[in-house]
């Protein structure tokens, strides 16, 4: 089978069920495992976001979304030559990957019709049902099931450790200029680690926040998470807002609770890592009764 994925969490979902080898082209956001990246790219940003502020980033791709374009482009010449039997596509968020029209669009161009299997999950369970779907559609049904009985255990055994832990109030940052709270899975994810969320969106898109919002909120623990950013970008944009002195009131950073977490990693993708995730919020959270489990995926961040 010749898998083409137009988005890192399918390109994750594959190589997690030992397809690595089936998989002949992905998006150009497709850095893991390492050994996707030596697959053709597909998939390029259609306009230049490199060295623009998270303002900036959010100016151009609402303009561009406003006036009917793309965030990305198909290279249709290099998806005919791929020949591919089975598409890895999306319709669940246009800013993070292809959504439905840009891919059928590039599917009309081809000769022969591949197989496509469209992922837009908004929970947990969903992540899963992808897995299991995917599973399904390549005949690895056996490893599928083997995968997700894995993060089912995991979570059994968090929910051991964090029993009778105090919930924590926490705010979930994906952007930080505008604010954006955390949506989809995130929730969940943090509810299962021990902690609550009030301003994110369970099931649902991520949106604009205010800082009202957040002030009242009085979250104890400030995790900043920007979308698309792994670790390194992610503590940058931390430290740029907590430059602004009206953060200075809220309990997480006055208790010097403010992490920066890789994004892109465990948290964005709703791949296998997301389950990592977990446990990365569940150890901030509660240090006490969670050991670290994914080292790297976050850093302390405190006011200079």
């Amino acid at each position: 089978m010749r898998i083409v994925s137009l988005l890192p969490s399918a390109t994750e979902l594959a190589f997690s069920l030992g397809l690595g080898d089936d998989v002949v082209g992905v998006s150009h956001e497709c850095d893991y495992p390492p050994e996707a990246r030596t697959r053709a790219t597909v998939v390029h940003c259609a306009i230049p976001l490199d060295d623009l502020t998270p303002a900036e980033i959010d100016s151009a791709v609402s303009t561009q979304l406003r006036v009917g374009g793309s965030i990305y482009t198909i290279d249709t010449e290099l998806l005919r030559a791929l020949e591919p039997d089975l598409v890895l596509a999306q319709d669940l968020c246009e800013v993070c990957a292809p959504s439905g029209n840009e891919t059928e669009r590039a599917l009309a161009t081809l000769d022969r019709a591949p197989r496509v299997l469209t992922l837009a999950p908004r929970t947990l369970r969903e992540v899963q049902d992808n897995i299991r779907e995917l599973g399904e559609a390549t005949e690895r049904m056996h490893v599928a099931r083997t995968l997700i009985d894995s993060h089912w255990d995991r979570l059994d055994r968090l929910a051991r450790e964090l029993n009778g832990a105090p919930r924590r109030r926490v705010f979930f940052l994906e952007w930080i200029e505008p604010m954006f709270c955390g949506g989809h899975w995130v929730a969940e994810m943090i509810e299962l680690a021990g902690g609550h969320d009030a301003l994110a969106r369970r099931g649902g898109d991520s949106v604009r926040v205010s800082w009202d919002q957040v002030a009242t909120w009085a979250p104890e623990v400030l995790i900043v998470s920007p979308c698309g950013a792994h670790l390194e970008g992610a503590v940058l944009q931390a430290r740029e807002l907590l430059q602004q002195t009206r953060w200075s009131a809220i309990p997480a950073v006055q208790a010097g609770e403010v992490y920066a977490v890789d994004a892109s990693s465990y948290f964005a993708r709703p791949g296998p890592r997301v389950f990592d995730g977990i446990e990365v919020l569940a150890h901030i959270l509660h240090p006490d009764r969670v050991p670290e489990r994914v080292p790297g995926a976050m850093e302390r961040i405190s006011i200079r």
